[in-house]
């Protein structure tokens, strides 16, 4: 797909090719890091779950302010609530094990997958968005089968962490592919 020359795009283009290239390596130090820890829910896991939607957080402001040259950030806002909701529900539900965690992890990805689905979509003509297209519709599916791992015999935590590392590349290939948008052409 090739790119429309629109004032501003190659602006915002450039602004989430750093940002994409930098949810690519948090997601991964997070997934290595947490990954380990996946088979007990303590204080520390409980934290890095919270972490994870928090730096959503960050990323959706980050977002918001890039693409106010090319459209509404409207539901980048709605993202940010959204994960505050998440980061805050997992604090709670890491009081009350695994069962919890899944089903507020398995929410969220739910709900911000289809506002990233939804954000992609609109981005088209800007180029670069069919991984974050595939992304968010993944992160629907893999948000109900967190949903429903929660209700499983011996509930984990490992695919629910492990789910960062495709969304990872997914930012990874979208930062590649918004090359040619961040240069103008």
């Amino acid at each position: 797909m090739t790119t429309v020359a629109v004032p501003g795009i190659s602006t915002t283009a450039a602004a989430l090719r750093r940002l994409y290239f930098g949810r690519f390596a948090f997601a991964i130090v997070w997934a290595a890091v947490t990954l380990p820890l996946a088979k007990h829910l303590n204080p520390l896991t409980a934290a890095l779950l919270v972490l994870y939607p928090l730096f959503d957080v960050a990323a959706a402001i980050v977002d918001a302010r890039a693409s106010r040259a090319t459209g509404s950030p409207t539901l980048l806002y709605v993202n940010v609530a959204i994960s505050l909701l998440a980061a805050v529900g997992l604090g709670v539900a890491g009081a009350s094990g695994i069962p919890a965690v899944l089903r507020v992890w398995g929410a969220w990805a739910v709900v911000a997958g289809l506002v990233q689905l939804i954000v992609a979509v609109t981005r088209r003509k800007m180029g670069g968005q069919w991984p974050m297209i595939i992304s968010g519709g993944i992160s629907v599916v893999a948000g109900g089968s967190f949903v429903a791992a929660a209700s499983a015999d011996n509930p984990a935590l490992t695919n629910a962490i492990g789910y960062a590392i495709p969304g990872a590349i997914f930012f990874l290939i979208a930062a590649i592919r918004l090359g040619r948008a961040a240069k103008g052409n």
